[in-house]
């Protein structure tokens, strides 16, 4: 049997909003689409150079549900999977289309998950004069009158 190794570990931001659906027995599917960049420096042309690879990742399972919870568009996440070749025909050309993409196995949040904004609480505001607690020695200076 020959050899070979299926897996990919990709750090990145999502380029659109998790889009979690589920299937008739009541598994969840989430499409995310993770934008991956690479910077380096080109010793030829002397300048720092990037670039942005995107790549489509399907989940399944609960990871759906905290994807959709947790993240928006440009959160930072790790994710671990493996890769797997889509096939279909194209309904307009007839002609047969592949797509290669990741299959979601797990997931790691970077940075901060989202949240609700706080709730608003009213300033904390000290007041203008507070009186000396019993026993404490009040300088003369200080009397007002």
């Amino acid at each position: 049997m020959p050899a070979s190794y299926n897996r990919c570990i990709l750090i990145g931001n999502l380029t659109r909003q998790p889009d979690v659906k589920y299937l008739p027995s009541g598994s969840a599917v989430c499409e995310i689409g993770l934008a991956v960049n690479r910077d380096w420096f080109d010793k030829t042309t002397n300048q720092k150079k990037s670039e942005t690879t995107f790549v489509d990742i399907t989940f399944f399972g609960k990871v759906c549900e905290v994807l959709g919870e947790y993240t928006n568009k440009g959160s930072a996440i790790l994710v671990e999977g493996r890769l797997s070749m889509d096939a279909w025909d194209d309904k307009t050309t007839g002609q047969k289309r592949t797509k290669l993409k990741v299959i979601g196995e797990s997931m790691q949040l970077l940075g901060q998950p989202r949240k609700d904004p706080p709730p608003q609480q009213p300033p904390q505001q000290e007041p203008a004069y507070e009186a000396p607690k019993h026993g404490d020695p009040t300088p003369d200076d200080e009397v007002p009158f």
